[in-house]
């Protein structure tokens, strides 16, 4: 993994929790803050169902079954990775990100995320017989 600051090209020990770059100092840190990590933030959006409109549009409507959200709400592993405050913090910034899919990328670098990803997936779509 690449840990160099990406403000100016030093050894970065310090990761941005909201898009993950590294950076080395308070200073690249408010220089890159400055730059609003590529996240927006959805303030502006008076109804939630009216963001979630805006995305399908925008992303096509690939949806998951009402079905499979209620088995994903009642499933104990998944429920259990949802307690961890940093998975939690994660996903709001996949969430509100304008470029998720490069945020996502990112966010799969961290274990939890992973773990969550794989245990959301068994849920939607488990293994058949054919598949192991």
């Amino acid at each position: 993994m690449n840990k160099t600051c990406n403000i100016c090209h030093k050894e970065g020990i310090y990761k941005c929790p909201t898009c993950f770059i590294f950076y080395c100092s308070v200073t690249c840190c408010r220089k890159h803050r400055e730059n609003k990590c590529g996240v927006v933030k959805n303030e502006n959006v008076d109804d939630e169902e009216e963001q979630v409109e805006k995305k399908r549009k925008i992303e096509g409507d690939s949806t998951v079954p009402e079905e499979k959200i209620e088995m994903l709400k009642s499933n104990e592993e998944v429920n259990k990775l949802l307690t961890n405050s940093h998975l939690r913090n994660l996903l709001v910034i996949v969430d509100k990100a304008e470029n998720a899919e490069e945020i996502m990328q990112k966010a799969m670098q961290e274990p939890i995320f992973v773990e969550f990803a794989d245990a959301c997936l068994k849920v939607v779509e488990p293994e058949t017989q054919e598949d192991t």
